[in-house]
């Protein structure tokens, strides 16, 4: 799994603009998912090929009794004990505050490593802005710049030389692990029993601790399964109830450690924004999908017309996953489901051949050409594989970067319907040759 690295600090020494710098993002919210505070923020980071999870927390103030800070001190302290490494962010034009002091009392009792990242350095003396901060006693201070980027790219090469991180490609497994996500009582645990109990084969569960995953092996139609039934990630509101059951991050963990994701919806609720949050999360991650929508049964003509209205209008971008209408506690509408499992990851892991992606390519220029960009219409060459799970397919040529977004939406299209990878993202890389004429 990828390691996780916590953000942590007082109020305004950057954290969140780090956070953005690592995420790749302008706006910290890009990572709130429901269940969060508005100030606890997870992201996917990826700097060079070293992958991992960031979680921006918001300004730890840890002798705070009451009140929001005090509520906010419980979710930095949540995030702390997922921590794989911790960056502990200092203000290097403000210099040591008493805060400071505090905050390094609370982290030196932690196992993971913590690093003293002294921020805002741009402009001054690195040594001397940092020399002050190694009275906190965690360490060497490493002297940063998150809005500029000076010195990113060392601190996270230094927080993640102790992690194996995941290597590029995938091979076909023994066993097909398949997450179960969604919100809380939309019947998760409940499916899970139905698939196993109906199937009368061996099962044996690996529980964790509260906060871990439960994982459930069985085997059907000579198949090995890995069912990670998760925790529901609850609305903002009600996080607090959580946060000690279970660990958000275990969740999000699950659905990448996942080779597929049957993402579960209530019939007789609305689809709501956390819905639209965890699918997202899904999507970004690359992984193979099935949606469910729990409790059909219980439906009459019109509110199922309802639902698949309101299926489309606000899940549209999952347009590429099969979609089932099910009732787990009656056990109907799984045998179809588990089939789309299969054809979902089966397409997710497919292999394409490089003459036929150049033909695919080829044939959908000639009927729909990218559009001009000023006086050059950008000319797409050949077309091969990048990768798996998520397929990823690379297109070779001149002027690439200037292909719009809805050309890409086109190819992406054409080659899902072509090749059949439904219950897949898909992902298009454009390589753009160099002019050697650029310049004279």
């Amino acid at each position: 799994m990828k390691p996780v690295l916590v953000l942590v600090g007082r109020p305004n020494v950057g954290k969140s603009t780090l956070f953005n710098r690592l995420t790749k993002s302008r706006d910290a919210i890009v990572a709130d998912l429901p269940g969060l505070t508005r100030d606890r923020h997870y992201g996917h980071g990826h700097l060079g090929d070293k992958p991992f999870l960031v979680v921006d927390t918001g300004g730890f103030e840890p002798l705070a009794r009451d009140g929001i800070l005090h509520e906010m001190a419980r979710q930095t302290g949540q995030a702390l004990a997922e921590a794989d490494a911790i960056l502990f962010l200092v203000d290097g034009r403000d210099g040591l505050a008493p805060l400071d002091h505090e905050i390094a009392r609370q982290l030196r009792g932690l196992k993971c490593p913590v690093f003293v990242v002294v921020n805002k350095s741009e402009g001054m003396d690195r040594g001397v802005v940092a020399a002050e901060f190694h009275e906190l006693g965690l360490g060497a201070p490493l002297a940063i710049s998150a809005a500029h980027g000076d010195g990113v790219h060392a601190l996270v090469d230094l927080a993640l030389e102790a992690f194996l991180l995941p290597e590029a490609g995938e091979e076909k497994p023994d066993t097909l692990k398949v997450a179960i996500a969604g919100r809380p009582n939309v019947g998760k645990s409940t499916l899970i029993n139905a698939l196993v109990g109906a199937e009368r084969v061996i099962a044996f569960d690996q529980p964790g601790t509260t906060r871990d995953a439960i994982h459930v092996d069985f085997e059907r139609n000579g198949r090995t399964y890995s069912l990670i039934d998760t925790a529901g990630i609850r609305k903002k509101g009600k996080v607090f109830e959580a946060i000690e059951k279970f660990s958000v991050i275990k969740t999000l963990q699950a659905i990448e450690a996942a080779h597929v994701v049957i993402l579960m919806l209530d019939a007789q609720q609305d689809i709501a924004e956390q819905d639209a949050h965890i699918a997202d999360f899904i999507l970004q991650s690359g992984r193979a999908l099935v949606v469910a929508i729990n409790k059909w049964d219980g439906l009459e003509s019109y509110a199922r017309s309802q639902v698949r209205a309101t299926l489309g209008r606000k899940l549209q971008f999952l347009d590429f996953a099969r979609t089932h209408f099910i009732s787990a506690r009656e056990g109907t509408g799984l045998k179809t489901l588990f089939a789309s499992v299969e054809s979902a990851y089966a397409a997710a892991t497919a292999n394409l051949s490089t003459p036929r992606l150049t033909r695919v390519l080829q044939e959908a220029v000639a009927r729909q050409a990218p559009p001009r960009h000023g006086a050059f219409r950008p000319k797409m060459r050949y077309a091969h594989q990048g990768g798996v799970n998520p397929p990823i397919i690379v297109i070779h040529g001149n002027a690439l970067d200037k292909i719009p977004q809805s050309y890409t939406r086109y190819l992406e299209n054409t080659f899902r319907t072509v090749f059949r990878l439904t219950g897949t993202p898909l992902r298009i890389q454009f390589n753009t040759s160099h002019n050697p004429y650029v310049e004279k």
